[in-house]
């Protein structure tokens, strides 16, 4: 413990980028490296040699990176239900709720990497999560999995690696600087816990703005 404890005293913990001071994060003996941890609507940018954690459920997260400059982040995000009781509203052409607020996840990530100054040509993409944790959930993570595909594809940006779908939950620890992913399948003891974090997820944005005012430059 002494020695974990001295380690991590001779790792100074880097500056979070402005906007980020909020995200806890801590130091991770396992794999010696500062890491922000993030929940449901949450996204976090470093260009140091920081980790990022999630789990996942059905919400789907995106790790995007300048593999030039060693920079890069991850997302955490959900698709409201549809008000209508369908299969959402996504794909629509006159788009809705839905739309906007996965579209403002991917966004607000893709925006801050450009504005740090990150190159749109050089990003790397890899996609997690979506998976169908308990049987008697609505499947909301195919819906998850299909617009965070549509929305990369649309952009322009290539999907190099993803762990998507099926039936368990995700911990995912993501090393932007060197794009290195740490991929577990946790246990169905752990789905109904993650479950009741994401319904309590999705039950809090039916009282948050869609957040459309976020456009890609």
């Amino acid at each position: 413990m002494a020695g974990l404890l001295h380690r991590a005293a001779a790792v100074p913990r880097p500056d979070a980028l402005h906007g980020f001071d909020h995200v806890q994060r801590y130091w991770d003996p396992a794999t010696r490296c500062w890491t922000a941890k993030i929940l449901p609507g949450e996204f976090y940018v470093t260009r140091d040699s920081e980790a990022i954690n999630t789990v996942l459920g059905s919400c789907i997260s995106a790790c995007i990176r300048d593999p030039a400059i060693g920079m890069g982040g991850m997302n955490h995000f959900m698709l409201p239900e549809d008000s209508e009781g369908g299969s959402g509203s996504w794909n629509k052409a006159d788009g809705g709720a839905s739309t906007r607020y996965g579209s403002y996840a991917m966004e607000s990530l893709i925006n801050e990497l450009l504005k740090l100054g990150a190159r749109r040509e050089r990003f790397e993409v890899k996609l997690f999560g979506g998976g169908r944790i308990l049987p008697t959930m609505t499947d909301v993570g195919v819906r998850n999995i299909s617009f965070a595909r549509s929305f990369l594809r649309t952009e322009g940006l290539k999907i190099v690696a993803e762990d998507v779908g099926d039936v368990y939950p995700r911990r995912v620890v993501y090393f932007p600087e060197s794009g290195r992913v740490l991929l577990k399948h946790l246990r169905a003891v752990e789905s109904k816990s993650i479950a009741s974090t994401e319904t309590s997820y999705r039950a809090s944005m039916g009282q948050q703005s869609a957040g459309n005012d976020v456009e890609l430059f």
